[in-house]
């Protein structure tokens, strides 16, 4: 990718620009989805993955008392495997399917085109932006999305905070950091976190969205049900990390050809969704949350004829997403909603 020489940009910056290039950002010039790409997602090891969180919807979409019309979004489809689970899933159940218009919020030209191939469906459409004119209830589904979103480091040495910076060399670049005015800073973290930590990774953007969607679902009723990896301890990690063919990279070399990402910080998020008033959020790992989804019976039911080795295939599966050494304590699952809700399957 060329770069303008000794170009200086603030670290979410750079990574907006190492993965959101219009012409050459990784998701936007290639699908890195699958064996084949630079990872694999939960919904393309197992179809269980996506009737656990239709089932889910269903269920969440019987507590709102079965409104007549509601919209289901997924933010960052991917390849699209986990709507097209949702759809098949849901079509069983004709009563909700009815109801639903599904949407997928995808800013990448071409993973829309390889969703539109993968996914057969009139009830379907894409959304650039979260801006709705109707009022029916919403609810959003996020997997593995806002670990893609860019982030900022914030480093405070003695007195004074700093801003990492990426300059942008020939073929690669490096980090740099420049001094701040933390102030400016302070509608997005609050001062008790200032006086608590030396260093902070968060991503704007992240809030930007979990603030337009909250406010969705103040005004319209529904929730957002977030799938990630990251942790829930106090504190802030540098957990910044690239990958490439399914192994860890430089961050800064091969810049557009490979997935930069980090672990989402749940006790943080946990801080910020209280803060907007009206709204609560439970958390749970995704192994919990599967376990009690019922993931192992379903495994059970569809494997009971088969071969051996099928059912063995089934539950390698399963097993890769609910195992505490794998994607079972990783990941996390965060339901946010109204504060009037009682609803907490899975959680």
């Amino acid at each position: 990718m060329k770069k303008d020489k000794a170009k200086i940009l603030s670290l979410d910056n750079f990574i907006n620009f190492a993965l959101y290039d219009k012409k050459k950002g990784y998701y936007t010039s290639q699908n890195p989805f699958g064996k084949s790409g630079d990872f694999v997602t939960a919904p393309n090891i197992s179809i269980l993955f996506s009737e656990m969180i239709s089932i889910w919807l269903i269920s969440f979409w019987e507590n709102l008392g079965k409104p007549k019309k509601i919209d289901v979004i997924e933010l960052g489809a991917g390849n699209g495997e986990l709507m097209k689970g949702i759809i098949n899933t849901i079509k069983n159940f004709p009563d909700m399917h009815d109801c639903c218009n599904f949407i997928i919020h995808e800013k990448s030209k071409k993973l829309i085109n390889v969703q539109k191939k993968n996914i057969t469906s009139k009830k379907l459409s894409w959304k650039n932006k979260l801006i709705f004119k109707n009022n029916y209830p919403k609810i959003f589904i996020a997997n593995e999305f806002f670990d893609a979103l860019p982030v900022k480091h914030l480093i405070k040495k003695e007195k004074n905070w700093y801003e990492k910076f990426v300059k942008l060399l020939k073929n690669n670049g490096e980090f740099t950091l420049k001094k701040i005015d933390i102030k400016k800073y302070k509608k997005d973290l609050p001062s008790q976190i200032l006086k608590n930590n030396k260093f902070i990774e968060y991503s704007p953007l992240s809030l930007k969205y979990l603030k337009e969607i909250s406010k969705t679902i103040k005004l319209n009723n529904g929730g957002l049900l977030l799938i990630d990896y990251g942790f829930s301890s106090q504190g802030f990690r540098d957990t910044l990390q690239a990958i490439e063919k399914h192994k860890f990279a430089n961050i800064l070399g091969n810049i557009g050809n490979r997935d930069i990402t980090y672990n989402l910080n749940f006790n943080f998020l946990k801080k910020f969704i209280s803060n907007l008033k009206n709204l609560k959020s439970l958390c749970t790992t995704q192994r919990n949350f599967l376990l009690k989804m019922g993931i192992i019976e379903r495994a059970e039911i569809i494997s009971k004829k088969l071969l051996f080795s099928k059912k063995a295939e089934i539950f390698y599966r399963v097993n890769r997403l609910i195992d505490k050494n794998k994607m079972g304590e990783l990941f996390k699952v965060m339901f946010i909603t109204k504060n009037n809700s009682s609803f907490k399957l899975g959680f």
